[in-house]
C-alpha cells in the first residue's frame, strides 16, 4: 500500500527547525505546507529555500497540516504542541519536551484521547552506532558516558542537563529499562547563570550503576560511551559512529585470565534528522507507535529535571 502523502509544516525554523524543513521539503511522503517563526524574516528564508510559504504566526496553518515538527525554544514547547494536538495535528516534540512532567504528562494524555503521534527528538537514538547495538547488549552492570561541547549560546535557555546530558539519559534508562534508586550529582556554573558542566550517578534498581557527565563549556567536542556487562565491554562513539565489543575469547593468556576479542565496526554518516523524521511519518501512515514516544520524553524529563533539583539543593 502507497504511504499517504501528508501535509506537513514545521514551527520554529532557526538553527535546528530549518534542517527540518529541508528534510520534510525532501521527503516523498511529505509535503511541506508552510514554516513558521516569530521571526517574520526567518521564516521567508527558510520558506525560499525549501519552496514553501511563511507565517509568523503558527495558529494559521494548524487547518492546513496533518503533522508538524515544534522546533521552538524550550519554554515554548507545551503551548504549541497543546495547540497542535487540540487541532488534531500529529506532533514531532524537539527535546526536552516540556519544561515540567504535569506538561508532559497533559500532552501524552491529548495526544492519546485524539488518537495522535507524538514521537520526541531524542536524535541519538537514530545514530548508526546505537542502532547496531542489536544483540551484542544483554544487562548493563555500568555505564559511563562523556558528552563534551564547546559553548553555543544557542541551548543556553536550559541548564547542561536538559541541553545536553537528556540524550545519554534517554539513551541509558532505554538500555537499562529499570527504575532509578538513587542520585548523586555535582555541578558548576561557568559562563552562564545555569549549570554549564554537571555530573551524575545514577544507581538503578537492578543494581546498575551509570556515571554521566556532560559539559558545554569544553575545548574538544566528545559524544562517548562505555558500557560494562558480564561478558564484555562495549564502547560507543556517537560522534565518529564507531562501535567497539570486546569479550571474553576462549584460550587463555595466563592460567585462568582468558584472552579479549575485540571487533571494531565503523559506520557510515547517516542523516539522523532524517531518519527521525522518516520515523515520525511512518508512524502516523502505518498507524503504528514512535520509536521515541511522549513517555519515553516525558522519562528522560523526569530524570533530568530530578538532577536539576539536586544540583540547585547542593551547596555552592
Amino acid at each position: 500500500m502507497l504511504s499517504k502523502i501528508l501535509k506537513t509544516a514545521v514551527i520554529g525554523v532557526g538553527y535546528l527547525g530549518r534542517f527540518h524543513a529541508q528534510k520534510y521539503a525532501d521527503l516523498q511522503e511529505a509535503e511541506l505546507i508552510a514554516v513558521a517563526d516569530s521571526n517574520r524574516e526567518q521564516a521567508e528564508k527558510v520558506a525560499a529555500e525549501c519552496g514553501t510559504q511563511a507565517v509568523a504566526d503558527y495558529h494559521e496553518i494548524l487547518g492546513m497540516v496533518d503533522a508538524v515538527s515544534v522546533v521552538v525554544p524550550t519554554h515554548l514547547h507545551y503551548e504549541v504542541a497543546r495547540d497542535c494536538l487540540a487541532h488534531g495535528v500529529h506532533v514531532m516534540l524537539e527535546k526536552p519536551m516540556t519544561t515540567t512532567v504535569a506538561e508532559a504528562d497533559e500532552l501524552i494524555e491529548l495526544a492519546r484521547k485524539n488518537r495522535l503521534k507524538l514521537q520526541v527528538g531524542h536524535l541519538e537514538r537514530f545514530n548508526a552506532a546505537i542502532l547496531a547495538l542489536g544483540d551484542v547488549l544483554h544487562t548493563p552492570r555500568f555505564i559511563e558516558s562523556h558528552r563534551l561541547a564547546a559553548f553555543n549560546p544557542r541551548g543556553t535557555d536550559v541548564n547542561v542537563v536538559l541541553d545536553l546530558m537528556i540524550h545519554d539519559i534517554d539513551i541509558i534508562q532505554t538500555l537499562v529499562r529499570e527504575p532509578i534508586d538513587k542520585i548523586d550529582t555535582n555541578g558548576v556554573s561557568v559562563l552562564t547563570d545555569q549549570i554549564d558542566i554537571a555530573n551524575a550517578r545514577l544507581h538503578f534498581a537492578n543494581g546498575c550503576v551509570a556515571n554521566v557527565t556532560a559539559s558545554r563549556v569544553s575545548m574538544k567536542p566528545q559524544r562517548k560511551m562505555r558500557i560494562f556487562q558480564n561478558d564484555a565491554y562495549i564502547s560507543i562513539d556517537f560522534q565518529d559512529k564507531i562501535l567497539s565489543v570486546h569479550r571474553k575469547g576462549e584460550r587463555e593468556i595466563f592460567p585462568g585470565i582468558p584472552e579479549i576479542t575485540s571487533k571494531e565496526s565503523l559506520f557510515d554518516s547517516t542523516d539522523a534528522i532524517r531518519d527521525e523524521i522518516q520515523t515520525f511519518l511512518d508512524a502516523i501512515n502505518r498507524d503504528v507507535t514512535p520509536p521515541v514516544t511522549g513517555e519515553d520524553g516525558r522519562l528522560a524529563l523526569q530524570t533530568a529535571i530530578r538532577i536539576s533539583e539536586l544540583l540547585t539543593d547542593s551547596p555552592s
